[in-house]
């Protein structure tokens, strides 16, 4: 069986602060792994680097299959970062399109995409308002929204709750458990210790 996530020695300085030290992780197809830990703990320096967003000084990262980076093995990963990167101007169904479009989702796929993806973070209702009248919660929502567009078989969510309500949690945990059970693997990083457990 193919690893979705394959880490081994990974160690990373910045300067000469140790960021990570020696760090190995090994996650399964149809798994969810949490990265627990508070705040400049390197939680967001290994996702990082599993993507292949930065090097490690040292180590070797293999993701489906593939030494990372590589840049064809991005189309298979979902990745929410802390940080929501939107396009505020645009309402929330154009922000979907644009990605859909940019993921090579086949244009008669597009709307059904949508559909499920607005659909498992409620904001269906929503999707023609301009994300600048978004609240917080609703542009985190959004953000996860655009991470399950492409269907990827290797699901990143830096922090993905953060400023979600308490019913709304568990609807997307509902819907996390739901694509591990269908082989997704997911790596979820959180110092929200509700979530880990």
């Amino acid at each position: 069986m193919v690893l979705a996530v394959d880490a081994v020695n990974i160690n990373k300085s910045f300067g000469n602060q140790i960021v990570l030290n020696n760090i190995n992780l090994q996650v399964q197809p149809g798994k969810i792994v949490g990265l627990i830990g508070p705040s400049g703990a390197g939680k967001t320096t290994l996702v990082k680097i599993i993507m292949g967003m930065d090097a490690p000084d040292s180590g070797t990262v293999t993701v489906l299959g593939k030494s990372m980076p590589n840049r064809q093995n991005l189309a298979h990963i979902g990745f929410m970062a802390q940080s929501d990167a939107l396009y505020e101007l645009l309402t929330g169904r154009e922000n979907l399109t644009f990605f859909a479009k940019l993921f090579k989702i086949a244009t008669k796929e597009i709307p059904a995409r949508i559909e499920y993806a607005a659909g498992t973070v409620n904001l269906l209702e929503f999707l023609d308002r301009p994300v600048s009248n978004y609240s917080g919660g609703m542009q985190r929502r959004l953000s996860l929204a655009l991470t399950l567009l492409a269907d990827p078989d290797l699901l990143i969510l830096d922090e993905p709750t953060v400023g979600i309500d308490p019913e709304l949690r568990q609807q997307i945990w509902q819907e996390l458990n739901r694509l591990k059970a269908n082989g997704k693997a997911i790596i979820i990083t959180t110092h929200v210790m509700e979530d880990a457990a």
